[in-house]
């Protein structure tokens, strides 16, 4: 079996999500699995050849992981399922994007899923494969749990998924990974790692009403300035509608992930992401669980809100004078900032305001001279901070004021990444079923690429 999944040129970090599932599948199937990252450039008959060679002439069974959504990739695996593979469709949001947009066989404009593409998918956790190879690919999977597939009649059955279970998230291969070189696949050395604390987002937990403007491109009068939606988490964030929040795993789990991971010629530990979204209240615990086991770690890479930042600033600075004793370096690797304009980030749902961006930004400054060389946040130091623009609400005073905001703040020099990130509007995130609210209000259409909305586009046609 092969997993394939989207991944970026020229880099060399691990995928926890796809190589946790291939190691479930060689560790309690008879069947083996590679995962192979694919990128933009890759030649997509050169990669048919490779897994011509991989299969030699057994069945193709191909999973498809957490895709970016890249139409390519989705092109392939419908070339592929045509040609007799099964293909499968894995990974965040599997479900929705088999199944397709919300009422899309109302309103012909919307996206129609992925059922063409894939023989059938699973949504949730990566064991739920195991009835599926134990049951074989032929049978009739409509009983399993997690299993999306298309019945005689062509209609979709969903089957609710099984429980997150800490015994299945406890091991990973790290080795288990491939690129394409040719027309074979090439084995990767991760430097960067992922260990698994936290599932979900604890921001994702409540869900919330929440009043977003229309885009500054739609004309509009002043009674119809807005539209409502209820959300969990961030407005854009797909993956809170996906997961919510579903708490941390056990230690031991975690454990065990730390002694999987892979070592530097010194003996060790890579660098690792810590997967928590609120991590700093438990990550002295993480020094402790290594030194339990001992486990050398070298970095740990963090990823949080503004706000949690500031909460657990004291937690943090505690825990890098363990750090700093042990030599471990602690990397802000990306604080979600978004915006420093309250406009929009009360659009996205951020739940925090400018001066709390601007607030922990001062603070992490303020931190770096204490621990220069075991604390870091810098774009030169491998930090991607997260910045959001455009987006649809950017009107010539909110774009002088986040310029004003940049400048005066000197934001350029060590916080904002060298690119932007778009708002990307998934079809069933937040920000989508704003975009279909306005749709019907204002009987317009905007565009669809995939599986995201194209905000920025309206196209020259009417809804009905």
């Amino acid at each position: 079996m092969v997993i394939i999944t989207g991944y970026f040129k020229g880099e060399s970090y691990g995928l926890l999500g796809p190589q946790m599932a291939a190691t479930i599948i060689n560790d309690h199937s008879e069947y083996q699995a590679i995962v192979v990252a694919v990128t933009n450039e890759d030649d997509k008959g050169s990669l048919k050849r490779a897994l011509r060679v991989f299969f030699d002439g057994s069945q193709m069974i191909i999973g498809f992981s957490s895709l970016g959504g890249r139409p390519d990739l989705f092109d392939f695996a419908k070339g592929l399922k045509d040609e007799g593979a099964i293909t499968i469709l894995a990974g965040p949001q599997a479900g929705p994007d088999f199944r397709g947009e919300i009422e899309w066989e109302i309103f012909e404009h919307r996206f129609k899923g992925l059922s063409e593409c894939f023989s059938f998918a699973i949504h949730g956790p990566a064991q739920q494969m195991l009835p599926v190879i134990a049951a074989g690919f032929d049978e009739d999977l409509s009983r399993l749990d997690g299993v999306l597939c298309k019945n005689n009649d062509g209609q979709i059955i969903e089957n609710q998924q099984g429980p997150w279970d800490n015994r299945w998230l406890s091991k990973v291969d790290w080795q288990n990974i491939y690129l394409l070189k040719g027309s074979k696949f090439d084995p990767l050395r991760i430097t960067c790692a992922q260990v698994l604390q936290q599932i979900g987002c604890q921001y994702a937990a409540k869900e919330r009403q929440v009043k977003i403007e229309y885009p500054e491109n739609i004309n509009h009068n002043k009674e119809k300035t807005f539209t409502i939606i209820r959300q969990k988490g961030c407005s854009f964030c797909d993956v809170a509608m996906d997961k919510g929040y579903m708490g941390a795993i056990s230690e031991e789990a975690v454990q065990r992930q730390l002694l999987c991971l892979p070592e530097h010629p010194d003996g060790s530990k890579i660098a690792f992401e810590l997967i928590n979204e609120n991590p700093l209240l438990k990550l002295a615990r993480i020094l402790e669980l290594a030194e339990e086991n001992s486990i050398e770690l070298s970095q740990i890479n963090l990823t949080m809100r503004a706000d949690y930042f500031l909460k657990g600033l004291s937690k943090l600075e505690a825990t890098l004078k363990i750090a700093q004793k042990k030599n471990i370096r602690i990397l802000l690797a990306s604080i979600g900032f978004e915006s420093f304009e309250d406009t929009i980030l009360k659009n996205l749902n951020k739940g925090l305001s400018r001066q709390a961006n601007l607030d922990a930004i001062k603070a992490i400054r303020d931190l770096k001279p204490k621990f220069p060389y075991h604390f870091g946040y810098l774009k030169e130091e491998g930090a991607n901070h997260g910045f959001i623009h455009p987006t649809p609400w950017d009107s010539p005073q909110i774009s002088y004021e986040i310029n004003k905001t940049i400048s005066m703040y000197q934001l350029g020099l060590d916080i904002l990444p060298n690119h932007s990130t778009p708002l990307i509007i998934h079809h069933a995130s937040g920000l989508a079923d704003w975009i279909r609210q306005i749709e019907i209000k204002e009987d317009l259409v905007f565009e669809r690429i995939g599986t995201t909305i194209a905000w920025w586009q309206i196209e020259d046609k009417k809804l009905v």
